[in-house]
Order: C-alpha cells, then sequence, then structure tokens
C-alpha cells in the first residue's frame, strides 16, 4: 500500500504516493528524474549513490524513501551555480579527477559534505571522509588533490 511523502529535493518540495519498499535512489532517479544520482552496487558499498539527507551524506540505496519523508535531499544536481559548475566541481575537472564518471556524484556529495563541515580538512580528513566511496580508474590521489584545490581556492 503506497504511502503519501513529501520531501524538499534540490529545493523543490515534492509530495507523492510511494511503495514503502521504493529506495531514496529509485524516488530520485526514477521518480523525479534527477539521473546523476547513481546505481552502483545497491548494497552500500561503493558510495556512487550519495546524496546530502538533510545535510548528512548518505547512500541512498540503503535508504527508504518513506525514510526522508520531511526531510531535505541534495543530489548532485544541486551542485551547479547559476548553470555553471562550483568550485569542486571545477577542481574535479581541472585535476583530472574525473575518468569514467560513475563514481563522480557520490564523491562530489561526499566532498561537499566534508567541506561544510570542515572548510580547511587536511589530506588525512579528506581521505577518511572518501573511504566509503569506491573509484576504480583514478587510485584516488587525483580526488584528494582536486578536494585540496577547492579548499585552497575558497580560502
Amino acid at each position: 500500500m503506497k504511502k503519501i511523502i513529501s520531501m524538499t529535493v534540490n529545493g523543490i518540495l515534492y509530495e507523492q504516493a510511494v511503495e514503502p519498499r521504493r529506495t531514496l535512489l529509485e524516488f530520485i532517479r526514477e521518480d523525479l528524474g534527477l539521473t546523476g544520482t547513481k546505481k552502483g552496487c545497491g548494497i552500500g558499498d561503493c558510495g556512487s549513490c550519495t546524496v546530502l539527507l538533510d545535510n548528512v551524506a548518505t547512500f541512498s540505496c540503503l535508504t527508504l524513501a518513506i525514510q526522508a519523508d520531511g526531510c531535505k535531499v541534495e543530489t548532485v544536481e544541486s551542485l551547479a551555480e547559476e548553470g555553471n559548475l562550483n568550485r569542486l566541481q571545477e577542481a574535479f575537472v581541472k585535476q583530472g579527477a574525473i575518468q569514467c564518471g560513475y563514481c563522480t556524484p557520490g564523491m562530489l556529495m561526499t566532498s561537499t559534505e566534508l567541506i561544510r563541515r570542515n572548510p580547511q580538512p587536511d589530506e588525512k580528513e579528506i581521505r577518511r571522509a572518501i573511504s566509503g566511496n569506491l573509484c576504480r580508474c583514478t587510485g584516488y590521489q587525483k580526488i584528494v588533490e582536486a578536494i585540496q584545490t577547492a579548499v585552497e581556492d575558497k580560502s
């Protein structure tokens, strides 16, 4: 039996009936058409589905849509500023931290949460923050450098 939920996604309030077993990832991608959030493993191991749920990096594949009822959700689509890439996105491009791009949305959302919590993280804090996000292409060094660049450009 469907349940009516409401949540604010990227600043827009949505109210919709969903099946209780529907994941937040499915709701975001299929119901809202926001396909930037990726489905990787589906079991919370890769981090490609990371979104910010009430400002906390959350695996949307492990979160039911009904658990986000009344919450604020931010997806990778929310990062662009007036149609332009934000500082962190630009740094990922500039540093070559994007290869296949599959992990990138999750890495960006995890990094966004980190920088909001700690505007000047050191390398160890960056590596700890992104440890739940898997990347098979870059070896992580370029991702770490991109986050460091974004933080340095901000100061």
